[in-house]
């Protein structure tokens, strides 16, 4: 789960790191009145109007700008974000729609780097990176001059040691800003990692962590995403928010979440082929297939979707619903091996799905395990067009056979 910048370093705040004082706006009306409060708070003239999104390269997009000339410049450039279509290396072609900004107090700063956490799953540890080279997309960095990433792994069992963070700090060569701006950078990331492990985040990022001229430490960006898996614990309450609380719907793929909402596993991708499967080794491997079967005829699977083992007909019917309203979706594979999930189960889904929204792509379906005789047979009896297949690979075949057929036709 993602949130934006303005929630980031609300947490951050929290834990002890220090942020810029900002405010967030939700509409330009609003962003005026918050750039008023901060000049009149900090006794200067220049702020920060940035996009809120949850995509990076949002100043390269035109989505963060900075008004030297008070509140009536401030709205101007309020103006002009709002409600844009930031186009980012992250956000893809489409770009994402602007409908919050975050108005920020500028800063004087002497540099600008990196610094993020991390989980090391190899490892099995929270892994943080550290990189003079602040303000740049770190995965630009990490291909071009991997060298200048300098990286640290915490033990969990006693936790983020102050030798590993002034390790981080001497490579990052602040000794020379002195001995304060170290220990400042020391305390920040001993916050960061509190923060990290309480607030069960898979990712914080600071890109740029910046070095003022006089000294100080401080996040001018945050981007945190949470671990889903954790949201049982983080449900309000104790003086904590909830993450529903912080979530942004407009920013989330809208089949993504409604998936969440029925308790399915659904991730979107950019392919053709749309994917019902039982099991997440099970989904991972037809996806694999898929795209190695169709590599050469512009074939690739339109998304993951785990059923899981104990779905029921609706459950089934909804993800097969989900898979039909996509327009990019020009055939389905639906690859079930049944153990606690029945093959009959899944049958009466998808025939109960078609038939009410009409089958307009082929679908090529293949089952093996419990009730498959049944499953089969409430597939034949169906009267709807589906290809059977034996095996994983002959489904893959069929199913790359069927879209590029459509393909001929079309053309």
């Amino acid at each position: 789960m993602k949130i934006h910048e303005y929630q980031g370093k609300q947490i951050f705040q929290k834990y002890g790191v220090p942020t810029p004082k900002g405010y967030p706006a939700f509409s330009v009306d609003e962003a005026e009145a918050q750039a008023k409060k901060l000049i009149a708070e900090t006794g200067s003239p220049v702020v920060v109007v940035k996009a809120q999104i949850h995509a990076g390269g949002r100043g390269k997009g035109g989505g963060v700008k900075v008004a030297k000339g008070g509140a009536a410049e401030a709205r101007q450039l309020a103006e002009k974000i709002f409600g844009m279509q930031l186009v980012t290396h992250q956000t893809g072609p489409e770009g994402q729609k602007v409908r919050r900004l975050y108005v920020e107090q500028g800063l004087d700063m002497a540099r600008e780097l990196y610094l993020g956490a991390v989980v090391d799953r190899d490892r099995r540890r929270i892994a943080f990176m550290a990189s003079t080279e602040g303000g740049v997309e770190i995965e630009k960095v990490a291909e071009e001059s991997p060298e200048k990433i300098l990286t640290v792994h915490v033990d969990p069992t006693v936790g983020l040691a102050a030798y590993q963070a002034r390790k981080l700090a001497f490579g990052l060569g602040l000794e020379k800003h002195g001995k304060e701006t170290v220990g400042k950078f020391v305390r920040l990331m001993g916050s960061l990692y509190e923060l990290f492990v309480k607030e069960d985040c898979s990712l914080c990022e600071i890109n740029p962590l910046v070095v003022l001229k006089n000294g100080d430490v401080v996040a001018l960006d945050a981007k945190i995403n949470f671990d889903d898996n954790a949201d049982f614990r983080h449900v309000g309450g104790g003086g904590s928010a909830s993450w529903n609380d912080l979530r942004d719907v407009d920013e989330e793929d809208p089949v993504e979440l409604e998936a969440k909402q029925a308790g399915l596993n659904y991730v979107s991708l950019d392919g053709n082929v749309g994917c019902l499967v039982n099991g997440a080794g099970l989904a991972m491997a037809t996806m694999d297939i898929i795209k190695h079967a169709g590599k050469d005829h512009g074939v690739a699977p339109a998304n993951f979707l785990d059923v899981g083992g104990g779905a029921t007909q609706e459950q089934v019917t909804k993800a097969f619903k989900m898979i039909l309203s996509s327009p990019k979706v020009k055939a389905i594979f639906v690859n079930i091996f049944g153990g606690i999930m029945k093959c009959d189960v899944i049958a009466s889904g998808v025939v109960a799905a078609a038939k009410e929204l009409g089958l307009k792509v082929p679908l090529v379906v293949r089952l093996e395990g419990t009730n498959v005789e049944l499953g089969r047979k409430i597939l034949n009896e169906s009267g709807l067009a589906i290809s059977a297949a034996s095996t994983m690979a002959d489904g893959a075949e069929k199913i790359v056979k069927a879209v590029t057929q459509q393909g001929a036709v079309a053309k």
